[in-house]
C-alpha cells in the first residue's frame, strides 16, 4: 500500500520499482495506491497505471485526512480483496523497494515485521540533526512511556499478517502520522503478536515535499501517553 498526497513526481516510478521486487517472491501481489484527493494529478497517474498494469489498484479518497485514515482505508480494501500480507511503504523512495522481499520473507516467522532504522545494520541518510533528533527522540519517548522492546516505533515500512489486523480494533485507532505507527505496533504487542525488526536504510525523498509537520509531531507527543489507557 502506497499512501499518496501530491506525489505526481514519484508515484509512477515507485509503483514500477516495487512490482519486480514483489514478483521476485513468487507470490500473487498487488500494489494499492491510496490517494487522498491530490490536486496535483497523482490520482490520475495512478489510474493510468492501473489501466495498464493488472497488478495495480487505486483507492481514491475525497480529501486529505492524514496517513492513519489512509492506511485504515487501505487495510479494509486490501483485506476485502483477499490479501494475506499487507505492507505499508512510503511513496517517495524513502523506503527501498528492494527491501520488500525481505519483509515478506520475515513474515513467515513474525506476525508484524518492521523495517527498522535503529537496529544494527539500519540507518538514515540525508537528514539534518533536527530531523534525526525528532525521529529518534520520538521512538525513544514512546519506547520508554509504553515499555516496548521495539527500537523504531515511528517508521512506516511494515508488513502485517492479515490476522493481526483482523484481531485489532481498528475502528478505535485514534492517531495519525508518527502516532499511528506507534499505536499500531503497540496494539500488536499488547495482543501478544510476534514482532520482528529488520534493519533498513531510510533515505530522504528524491523529489517533492515532506508531509511531516509540527502538528504531526505534537499529536504523537500528546496522544502516545494516552495509549496506555485507551488500548486494552
Amino acid at each position: 500500500m502506497l499512501p499518496t498526497y501530491n506525489e505526481a513526481e514519484n508515484v509512477e516510478a515507485i509503483v514500477r520499482a516495487a512490482l519486480p521486487h514483489l514478483a521476485s517472491t513468487g507470490l500473487e501481489h498487488r500494489v494499492l495506491v491510496v490517494d487522498d484527493g491530490s490536486p496535483d494529478g497523482t490520482g490520475d497517474i495512478a489510474d493510468r497505471l492501473a489501466a495498464e498494469i493488472e497488478n495495480v489498484q487505486v483507492l481514491h479518497r475525497a480529501r486529505k485526512e492524514g496517513i492513519g485514515p489512509a492506511y485504515l482505508a487501505g487495510f479494509a480494501h486490501a483485506m476485502a480483496s483477499g490479501a494475506d500480507l499487507l505492507l505499508e511503504m512510503d511513496a517517495d523512495f524513502s523506503h527501498d523497494p528492494a527491501d520488500l522481499p525481505r519483509l515478506i520473507e520475515a513474515a513467515d516467522r513474525a506476525d508484524l515485521v518492521l523495517g527498522s532504522r535503529y537496529v544494527p545494520g539500519g540507518g538514515v541518510t540525508d537528514w539534518g540533526l533536527g530531523r534525526r533528533l525528532v525521529s529518534r527522540g520520538g521512538s525513544l519517548y514512546a519506547q520508554i512511556l509504553l515499555g516496548l522492546p521495539v527500537h523504531d516505533l515511528t517508521g512506516g515500512f511494515k508488513c502485517f499478517r492479515r490476522e493481526v489486523l483482523e484481531r485489532l480494533d481498528l475502528e478505535s485507532v485514534g492517531t495519525d502520522g508518527y502516532g499511528f505507527q506507534i499505536e499500531m505496533t503497540y496494539r500488536a504487542l499488547r495482543a501478544e503478536f510476534r514482532v520482528e525488526e529488520l534493519p533498513i536504510v531510510f533515505r530522504e525523498r528524491r523529489v517533492g515535499s515532506s508531509k511531516m509537520s509540527a502538528r504531526i509531531a505534537l499529536e504523537a507527543f500528546l496522544k502516545v501517553p494516552l495509549l496506555r489507557f485507551r488500548v486494552r
